[in-house]
């Protein structure tokens, strides 16, 4: 499965089964966290079986605390942190669809009760839950291009598959509060209106179009 495809199959899950994740995909999983760790200096962790983190109640009346494992995103503080966790973190997130797992972005875990090592200077942004699901999920209701983007008639295909790609891009809340604009220079831009979690959102967003046009941002 390519990246491309993964943003088509992947849907945020809620409920996973019993299914524990084996140490040769633990290693797999590990092995993409540290490649995106050199690659951006974050400090991500991948904690199999994590516990009390997704243990508050709302968190089990959805289902997430049967999540046997999860993604936790830390990074040096920092003005563009959260940017940088939804955009790395989305990378991650589309590598363990490829691999057969299931995930979904989690804001209001339990910070106190995770495992996760966070260095003085570093913020604990937020984390992604990961496990076998009990289904993959459904699609997200989408507000449409003229609500979310800014251009001309006749854009480019690349601008108008990147388009595609980050219509798909889960954001909190799905409240989608972001623009992708055309510039008259051919190249495009994505800005948040701005909220809870949009600045993750925008990095996830980016992620997405990047992957669907062929082009960095």
């Amino acid at each position: 499965m390519t990246e491309k495809e993964a943003i088509l199959a992947r849907h945020s899950v809620r409920k996973y089964t019993s299914k524990a994740i084996d140490a040769d995909v633990a290693a797999k999983i590990n092995e993409k966290v540290a490649e995106v760790n050199a690659e951006s200096g974050l400090h991500f962790q991948f904690l199999n079986d994590e516990g009390g983190a997704y243990s508050n109640l709302f968190l089990k009346f959805s289902g997430l605390d049967s999540a046997p494992a999860s993604i936790v995103c830390v990074g040096p503080d920092s003005a563009d942190l959260e940017e940088k966790v939804g955009y790395y973190g989305e990378k991650i997130v589309l590598f363990l669809q490829t691999i057969g797992l299931n995930t979904c972005w989690v804001g209001s875990f339990s910070k106190k009760r995770s495992e996760a090592e966070v260095k003085e200077g570093e913020k604990n942004v937020i984390s992604i839950a990961v496990g076998y699901g009990e289904n993959e999920g459904k699609a997200h209701k989408s507000k449409s291009v003229d609500q979310l983007v800014d251009a001309k008639a006749d854009s480019p295909e690349w601008f108008n598959e990147g388009v595609k790609a980050a219509l798909l891009a889960p954001t909190a809340l799905n409240q989608q509060k972001f623009v992708i604009r055309l510039k008259d220079d051919d190249t495009a831009e994505i800005v948040s209106k701005g909220g809870a979690f949009t600045s993750v959102d925008l990095g996830i967003v980016k992620y997405h179009f990047e992957v669907g046009s062929g082009r960095k941002l």
